[in-house]
């Protein structure tokens, strides 16, 4: 179990940068959510893993960590099982347009191939998002961030590091957290979607997590909560979704939108902490 003599603070939390930026990731809101970490729990839970900034932050011991998006898994269970080979391919992927739009096309036959190319793209694209055609193709423009290098060794290798020994699952919410038990922490990061659809992140959630799929989730964090879990949950500050979440307690929180492509949604937004 993971104790500590107080509740988590931001300056508990451990320095590991994510590996990739991604559309609604916490980095920035880690203070706020260090605060509501629990003094003490036995396994985390991260269903709506994405980037990863929490648990990445945190660095639990024991973990089971999902997400629907089969490639980001893969990505992941490659770091962690053939650092070396990922690197290995990354190293031939240079930071140029051309270059770019050349790796954008490629189709990697290897697991590690394709890894490689995940992390290429989720650094190099325009403004980080990861981001589909209704053809299942990665169609975000070039960044033209040439300063950044998507293979950075030392952080790759920590990132390896710190997912040794945890569970790695492609799969929906509630049967990732279906082992949860009394003891545990489970910290739900769900898209932003609202009863009413009109929110920043519709554009890159609106068919991937639904109404219905958020009123699911209310109701698996209260059932999770209930059997004794630390449950916290990140959601959108709207009265549908404070409704579903009426027993739990709420904290708000205000964040400066980097992540929308179009100036219309970069704005002050207000977030709410469930817990």
């Amino acid at each position: 179990m993971v104790e500590s003599s107080k509740p988590m603070k931001s300056d508990d939390f451990a320095p590991l940068p994510p590996l990739i930026k991604w559309a609604g990731g916490k980095r920035r809101l880690l203070h706020d959510i260090a605060e509501m970490v629990p003094a003490r729990f036995s396994r985390y839970y991260e269903p709506f893993l994405g980037g990863g900034a929490v648990f990445f932050s945190l660095l639990p011991p024991a973990a089971t960590l999902s997400d629907t998006n089969g490639e980001l898994i893969e990505m992941y269970t490659q770091v962690r099982d053939c650092p070396e080979e990922v690197l290995s391919r990354l190293r031939r992927m240079p930071n140029s347009g051309q270059d770019y739009y050349r790796i954008r096309s490629m189709k990697p036959r290897t697991s590690a191939g394709k890894a490689a190319r995940f992390i290429y793209l989720c650094t190099l694209s325009f403004n980080g998002i990861y981001r589909q055609n209704l053809k299942g193709e990665f169609n975000v423009p070039y960044g033209y961030k040439t300063h950044l290098n998507p293979c950075d060794a030392l952080v790759l290798e920590k990132i390896s590091g710190s997912l040794q020994g945890k569970t790695l699952l492609e799969g929906d919410f509630e049967e990732a957290t279906s082992t949860a038990q009394e003891g545990d922490f489970v910290y739900f990061d769900p898209p932003y979607t609202v009863a009413h659809g009109n929110n920043g992140f519709i554009k890159y959630n609106a068919k991937i997590f639904s109404w219905a799929d958020q009123k699911r989730l209310a109701s698996v964090a209260s059932r999770l909560k209930k059997a004794g879990c630390s449950v916290l949950v990140s959601n959108a500050d709207h009265s549908s979704i404070r409704e579903l979440y009426s027993d739990f307690q709420t904290h708000v929180i205000e964040r400066h939108s980097v992540m929308a492509a179009s100036s219309e949604f970069r704005r002050p937004v207000r977030e709410c902490l469930f817990y």
